[in-house]
């Protein structure tokens, strides 16, 4: 802290915006916790609940487009801030009387939410490749993957404060808690963020929202099924079946995803050391390598599961497992699309992808909830399983490291 002032204008703006990401990723874990507990608990069935999120990520996909081109024109500290703002907005709105909380009502705090959260993690990522040298490739993947890590850690963190906080002061109260920290965190944005970082030097047009580069392209369809099968089973099935089958309370569930995703964080800023390329930065065939290892996890979970191998307790393993090889599947993409994108104008690229991101997060929201109220967890896991394979086909066509993909390579040979 002693030296900070001494770091460049730059880098001091940086770490502004990382702490900003982190209390936003807070903040965002424990209120998509709290939403799904409350609501559960007031009677609404699986796929209910998810409807309450469709906003959340469909604003997600419109916002990634429009706000990488915004980043562009205006500068990353303005998306950030306006992120914030928008946040404490979306929170204002869910302090509302208990007999205002209506389903639109929710539905509209979550589309602001989503906006938000899209706007902050646009923002923090894209601001890597402005402050990483061009010929650095290696260290590029390092900070991208503590950036990731330490975001999902926190989120995880968020997942176990929304549970508790609903345990100890109701829906309202716990509102309430991170109303206060994220006012305190958007005040203290807007007078020390000044630095127009990822202003492009042109004034990009509407129609360069779309990413007219193949390998992006490649990328974020991978991203799209990779994030759908992990929603698929994650983000309503599972709390609910942990609530509802095995009968935990709020505080347990959201310990356990919680648990799941700090673990997630913890090995997204290790995946340099777990794919051996702290010094040899990774390609599309590690992306291929990953993704059909995950692939295999899930179909061994699934078949577990359904033919009753090991009870709840393997489900827990198995889940545990699924985690650290997606966790180097998400690292790995989140290094590629910074490699990939243009340095000027780098938002536009980043918000490409992470449209397509938040596409499998809509698909997979809406089926973990719909698949789960009509089939059961199992289906659910099936359904991820066979997510993650498009995924993996996908990745063939992304290059290797002698710039072509492995599957133009194998037909050339």
């Amino acid at each position: 802290m002693f030296s900070a002032p001494k770091l460049p204008h730059a880098i001091r703006q940086y770490l502004i915006i990382t702490g900003n990401y982190w209390a936003f990723t807070l903040t965002d874990g424990a209120l998509r916790m709290l939403v799904v507990l409350y609501f559960h608990q007031l009677g609404y069935a699986p796929l209910d609940i998810a409807l309450l999120f469709v906003f959340y990520e469909f604003f997600g996909v419109v916002t990634n487009l429009v706000g990488g081109w915004l980043g562009a024109r205006w500068g990353l500290n303005r998306t950030m801030n306006i992120g914030l703002g928008l946040q404490i907005v979306a929170l204002l709105l869910l302090m509302s009387p208990t007999h205002w909380l209506s389903i639109p009502l929710v539905m509209a705090a979550q589309a602001l939410s989503g906006i938000a959260k899209d706007l902050n993690k646009m923002s923090a990522k894209s601001t890597i490749k402005l402050l990483v040298p061009s010929k650095e490739n290696n260290k590029l993947y390092q900070w991208v993957a503590l950036l990731t890590g330490s975001k999902n850690a926190l989120k995880g963190i968020g997942f176990f404060l929304g549970g508790l906080l609903l345990t100890l002061y109701g829906f309202q109260g716990a509102i309430l808690c991170m109303l206060i920290l994220l006012v305190i965190v958007w005040g203290f944005s807007l007078w020390s963020l000044t630095e127009s970082l990822g202003k492009s030097q042109y004034k990009p047009k509407f129609k360069d929202l779309f990413s007219k580069s193949a390998n992006i392209n490649y990328l974020s369809a991978a991203r799209l099924f990779l994030f759908g099968a992990r929603d698929i089973w994650f983000v309503i099935a599972l709390p609910v079946y942990l609530s509802s089958q095995l009968a935990w309370n709020h505080w347990e569930t959201g310990g356990f995803l919680a648990l799941w995703v700090i673990g997630y964080g913890v090995v997204q800023t290790l995946a340099p050391y777990i794919t051996g390329q702290k010094k040899q930065t990774p390609t599309g065939r590690d992306a291929v390598f990953w993704a059909g290892s995950l692939t295999a996890v899930m179909l061994i979970l699934a078949l577990a599961l359904q033919e009753n191998w090991g009870g709840s307790l393997f489900l827990l393993i198995g889940l545990g497992v699924f985690g650290v090889v997606f966790a180097v599947n998400s690292s790995l993409h989140s290094y590629l699309i910074v490699h990939y994108a243009d340095r000027d104008g780098v938002s536009l690229d980043v918000g490409f992808y992470y449209m397509a991101n938040a596409m499998g997060r809509l698909i997979g929201t809406v089926l973990s909830g719909g698949v789960f109220q009509v089939y059961g967890f199992t289906m659910c896991l099936w359904f991820s399983a066979g997510f993650v394979g498009l995924s993996a086909i996908i990745a063939i066509f992304l290059p290797n490291k002698n710039g072509d993909s492995v599957i133009k390579k194998r037909i050339e040979s």
